[in-house]
Order: structure tokens, then sequence, then C-alpha cells
């Protein structure tokens, strides 16, 4: 399952060019990684950070009223990590394809911490084959004799 963000644009997000700047587009894979990790029903509530960002820039967006969609989905879970892997696009093309590792972090102990089971199950949902489940790496699978 993928998650949808409808990404208004603002006329401020232009460049001189009357296109999307592209240091604007992190902001806009914020906003939808907000979006996603916390809503009322789940959420990270003991935070996260991010540790890294890679961003493809296919085509230039132009400003315009409309908004665009950001889709984003899961790719990789790991013991203390996660990589949220995003398109921004509209329906017949892509702008831009990008991927951030988040760490789960406790504000309180200023620490790194493991993803918790409920953190586990809720990412699942959101893998590219829900049915496979995602494991730590070192996990092992168990195995009936």
């Amino acid at each position: 399952m993928r998650h949808i963000y409808r990404c208004p644009l603002r006329w401020a997000d232009m460049d001189a060019y009357g296109h999307i700047n592209n240091v604007v587009f992190l902001r806009y894979l914020e906003e939808a990684r907000i979006d996603f990790l916390f809503r009322p029903d789940k959420e990270f509530k003991q935070g996260s950070v991010v540790a890294r960002h890679e961003i493809d820039y296919k085509r230039q967006l132009v400003h315009r009223h409309a908004p665009v969609d950001i889709e984003l989905w899961i790719t990789q879970i790991r013991a203390a990590s996660f990589t949220i892997t995003y398109e921004v696009k509209d329906p017949d093309q892509v702008y831009v394809r990008a991927s951030t590792v988040i760490v789960p972090f406790d504000f309180e102990t200023q620490r790194p911490r493991r993803i918790t089971a409920d953190e586990r199950e809720f990412l699942q949902e959101y893998t590219d084959d829900p049915k496979e489940p995602l494991k730590a790496k070192g996990e092992e699978e168990a195995v009936a004799v």
C-alpha cells in the first residue's frame, strides 16, 4: 500500500524561471513524511530523525494552482532504521524520485532507539509487498523442523 499526500504548491516555491526550486522538494518530502508518520491513529510517539536523503530530479515542475501528488512507501525496515521512498508526480509524469533513511529517536535520552513491534507492524502495511515481511538485518527466519 502507498500513502498519498496532496501537496499544495506555493507561489514562494518558485525560482526565477517559474519552476519549483529544487531545494523546496526537501520540504515537500518532509510534509509528506509528517503526514504519514504523525497521524492520530498511528504515530512515532518517541520521535525520529532523518539520517539520509537521496533525490533524483526527473523533470521540472512548473508552478500552478493545483497540488502535486506525493506517493510514499517503505522499501526497507531494519532494527533501528527504515527507508521511505517517494515519487512526486502527476498521473502522467514523475518529477522527483527520492528516498529517506529514518532513525527512530528517543529525545529524552538523546539516543537512537530500535523500532517497536507496533511501529514495525504499521510500517509493514506500506511496504512494496506486505505479504513478505521485511526482516531487520541479521534477523533469521524461523524454520519449522
